[in-house]
């Protein structure tokens, strides 16, 4: 039924609007849907967490934090295991993932698990981010929607960056870092067709937050800079390309799983225990993290005396920083902890959040040394955007993002000097950002554009499997008597169980077709080793790479130990450039009038 509901409503649409402007309609769509989707999780969240600290407000010791964190991640593994039957599709590589493998089909469940899983994860304690989940649900709401409409591949994947602007435009009320966190992202290049939708969808998110959820994520009071603090800026952009690598290794190692060996709920509770732990010492650390910051950004940095064991000590000023300091290298700990565990969360708040007090650690510092006043609002704010733009390779999202939520561009010039420095030292360790990382060394997926047309060609479709096979222990004589019965420049050389043993070139042995004195010659004298064997299973794109290696033009083909036949050079050009007018159509939106 649904199926022929989106059949006819695809006809009528078809009959009525063009291309363009369909497009744009759905994007207003997955705007709104994707706004209330990331309001309604914020609400949710603030909700439990208020709980969580209320009870904790009557308990000695706060001694339930060691608790909730391992509650939450148990209940978020449940969900998964028994409701949602392990079809949870997590983080943002996951995105990336199904755009270039699954064209751009993600599945339903996202729309609403995300949502459910992240709430008790990060609500009851998990030290995670909920930009993720909101950016996965965002891109499902996008997804599907292109789905019931049999829009096109190109289509849904700006729907789906059109369902992530929302997401973050909505919690940062931020409608221009919206949109360039989707087209440096999800998108991978910023293009006018796809801008458009784009910042539709972003703008929307933004009025459904703000009719409904007028509260900000947080405010960040900030003042002019001044030229005797750009050194320390400077420095806090060193200081954020280093922290930069590291959250991208640490986070890289524990989210891929701890206690892997062990039961689902055995690790659930093993690591939420940990967690709980953790954040015993280290109150901050509940949860997102941003009650915390918000303080601070209030001037009111004893804010972190509260709750913590080491209340007393932490007047003595050197002390306080060594525990900012620690912040910085824990809380992204605590959160690959927490993801690793089987919660559901992600990233992206934790780097804001390690990049906030990485700020306050360079800023609170400097003024204690008394060397000169630094505005420790404004350092906070610059060391946000530093740590977002290394971890994600993402500098205009980080720049804007910050200059958004401070609601001017005082700090544009710090913003630009400490993302660009922190981009330029994570490159050097790191040439794609962490969600591409793993994508590329492990699923052969790869962000560039000629990367993926040439594996978006099917190598069975450019194997020549026309060939006449030779065997090493025939006489020239006779190979030569074949020559006369076929056009072939390249022969195969192949024993009795079909494997490959070597190959005949034309071209090389040319100078010996008139030599009389071939009677004791056999095809094994004048065989060559192919430069390169290509297996069946290869992508396209390592054929290429091998062909630029080796200078080839022609390279067989095996499967197993099975000779298949010979891929040319020329032909997968030619493929090529059919797939790429093909991807160059689909991809102009506004031709489709």
């Amino acid at each position: 039924m649904v199926k022929s509901l989106s059949y006819k409503i695809t006809r009528w649409r078809m009959r009525q609007n063009s291309q363009r402007n369909f497009l744009i309609y759905c994007s207003v769509f997955v705007g709104f849907f994707g706004g209330l989707a990331a309001i309604a999780l914020k609400f949710l969240v603030r909700l439990m967490e208020t709980l969580s600290r209320n009870i904790s407000a009557h308990l000695p010791y706060h001694i339930i934090y060691v608790f909730l964190p391992a509650f939450g991640i148990f209940l978020t593994v449940a969900y998964q295991h028994f409701i949602n039957r392990d079809k949870i599709q997590k983080g943002i590589g996951n995105i990336l993932v199904n755009i270039k493998k699954n064209r751009s089909n993600i599945k339903f469940n996202n729309i609403y698990s995300h949502l459910i899983t992240s709430s008790l994860t990060v609500g009851f304690g998990g030290s995670a981010g909920l930009e993720a989940p909101i950016v996965c649900t965002g891109a499902a709401i996008g997804s599907n929607t292109g789905k019931f409409f049999n829009l096109s591949p190109y289509e849904k994947t700006v729907l789906i960056a059109a369902g992530a602007s929302a997401g973050i435009a909505a919690v940062f009320n931020s409608p221009i870092a919206g949109v360039l966190f989707s087209l440096e992202i999800i998108i991978g290049g910023i293009t006018i067709p796809t801008f458009i939708p784009l910042l539709i969808a972003s703008a929307t998110g933004v009025v459904v937050s703000k009719l409904l959820y007028s509260g900000q994520l947080f405010h960040l009071v900030t003042e002019g800079w001044v030229l005797n603090a750009l050194p320390f800026y400077i420095l806090l952009g060193v200081f954020s390309g280093y922290i930069s690598v590291y959250i991208a290794k640490v986070a890289g190692k524990l989210e891929k799983g701890i206690l892997v060996k062990e039961n689902r709920y055995v690790r659930a509770l093993t690591g939420g225990l940990l967690l709980g732990l953790i954040i015993i010492v280290f109150p901050p650390l509940f949860g997102e993290g941003y009650h915390y910051l918000q303080d601070i950004l209030n001037g009111n940095i004893n804010a972190l005396k509260t709750e913590s064991y080491f209340g007393p000590w932490l007047s003595d000023p050197w002390l306080m920083i060594v525990f900012i300091a620690s912040l910085v290298f824990m809380k992204i700990i605590a959160a690959g902890i927490t993801i690793g565990s089987g919660g559901n969360g992600g990233t992206f708040a934790p780097t804001m959040f390690t990049g906030a007090f990485l700020g306050l650690f360079v800023a609170f510092t400097v003024n204690q040394l008394g060397w000169v006043h630094l505005s420790v609002s404004n350092f906070i704010a610059v060391g946000m955007a530093g740590a977002l733009s290394g971890v994600m390779h993402a500098p205009l999202t980080a720049i804007f993002l910050i200059a958004e939520i401070t609601g001017g561009y005082v700090l544009f010039i710090p913003l630009m000097i400490v993302s660009a420095i922190s981009y330029i030292i994570s490159r050097l360790y790191n040439p794609h950002n962490m969600y591409w990382h793993d994508l590329i060394h492990e699923k052969n997926i790869n962000p560039d554009q000629d990367h993926n047309m040439l594996n978006a060609i099917k190598l069975e479709s450019v194997i020549n499997k026309n060939f006449t096979p030779i065997s090493k222990e025939m006489p020239l004589r006779d190979f030569y008597k074949l020559l006369a019965t076929t056009n072939a420049n390249i022969f195969p050389v192949v024993n009795k169980d079909g494997s490959l043993d070597g190959v005949v070139w034309i071209d090389q042995i040319r100078k010996q077709l008139f030599d009389q004195e071939i009677d004791d010659i056999i095809v094994e004298e004048i065989m060559a080793l192919p430069p390169a064997v290509v297996d069946y299973d290869e992508p396209v794109s390592s054929v290429m790479e091998a062909f630029d290696a080796t200078d080839a033009w022609q390279l067989p083909v095996v499967d197993g130990e099975r000779f298949v036949g010979f891929i040319s050079k020329s032909a997968l050009l030619a493929k090529y450039r059919e797939v790429f007018i093909k991807q160059n159509k689909e991809s102009d939106l506004f031709a489709h009038i």
